[in-house]
């Protein structure tokens, strides 16, 4: 399996971020967000496995002029397959969802997901009504995803071929109510979060 770095990966959509709205899914998909630079606009999640993309549906609805980028696994996709059907229902213009797939639910002890037996979860949200649908394993092919997370029409989806490498982890502040109150502050400005 031809696979990148999921840290390179990250940190290369991250970069020069401006006002991009992030849901960092369970994990090491949160742990990645947090190594390109803890931010203000990312919500990274502490549980919840399987709501990452409805999050970011919910976010791209109620703020339709921000881009809001999902960044989860392939494990947590494959637990809500069902929020492909819904995203691809609503059909939210400002939408990416990224899918770093390293074949494994890192959470559990590295078992093979069904990716690793050949689902096509980029074949999936084609399926599912979404205006673009990529497999990506180069990274040539990043560049095309950094394009499509800022100026693309949506939703767009992209499943990145990564190793299933063990990193060090770079965790994100695990204070729930302080990870919303700051996100809505740097989304909403002081006095709307506040009310």
């Amino acid at each position: 399996m031809n696979a990148l770095n999921r840290r390179d990966v990250v940190a290369s959509l991250l970069e020069r971020r401006d006002g991009l709205l992030v849901v960092a899914g369970l994990g090491t998909p949160a742990w990645d967000c947090t190594a390109a630079g803890d931010h203000p606009l990312t919500f990274p999640l502490w549980g919840a496995m399987g709501s990452a993309c409805m999050i970011g549906l919910g976010l791209a609805l109620a703020q339709p002029k921000r881009r809001v980028l999902v960044v989860t696994g392939d494990g947590e996709i494959l637990m809500g397959l069902g929020s492909l059907a819904t995203i691809g229902a609503q059909r939210p213009g400002n939408l990416s969802v990224v899918v770093l797939d390293n074949e494994r639910y890192g959470e559990t002890g590295m078992q093979k997901t069904h990716t690793a037996y050949g689902i096509d979860l980029a074949g999936v949200a084609c399926a599912c009504g979404f205006a673009d649908s990529r497999l990506v394993r180069t990274n040539a092919g990043i560049a095309a995803v950094r394009s499509g997370v800022y100026r693309g029409r949506g939703p767009l989806f992209f499943q990145i071929k990564i190793r299933p490498d063990a990193l060090p982890l770079v965790l994100p502040p695990r204070d729930g109510a302080h990870l919303k109150h700051r996100f809505r502050e740097a989304l909403l400005g002081e006095k709307a979060a506040a009310q």
